[in-house]
């Protein structure tokens, strides 16, 4: 987390998965930093498909990285290796993001 606050000082909400809204994680955020704030998004009742808020924006991002056949399956020995082209396969995603043409 204090990786991330410095990445981005100006960070002030969280949006966090139903397995963060234990009092650990809270106690953890507080002591490095209390200006953020956490949301916790929770699934509806069972048997129903609802589209969550914000949910949907990580998955959609998950998918487009899983296209990429090099993320396919974690074939790297080191974390800094699978980080590489983690960053390298969003770069590619945003280059053809920005690249395509308005219709």
């Amino acid at each position: 987390m204090r990786t991330l606050i410095g990445l981005y000082p100006l960070l002030r909400k969280l949006y966090a998965d139903s397995g963060y809204q234990g009092p650990k994680f809270r106690r953890g955020l507080k002591c490095v930093c209390r200006k953020i704030g956490v949301q916790i998004v929770k699934r509806p009742g069972a048997g129903k498909f609802v589209v969550l808020p914000k949910r949907w924006i990580v998955e959609r991002t998950i998918g487009w990285l899983n296209r990429c056949r090099r993320l396919a399956k974690d074939w790297e020995c080191l974390n800094r290796n699978a980080l590489a082209f983690l960053r390298w396969a969003s770069i590619r995603i945003m280059l053809r993001k920005l690249c395509q043409e308005t219709r």
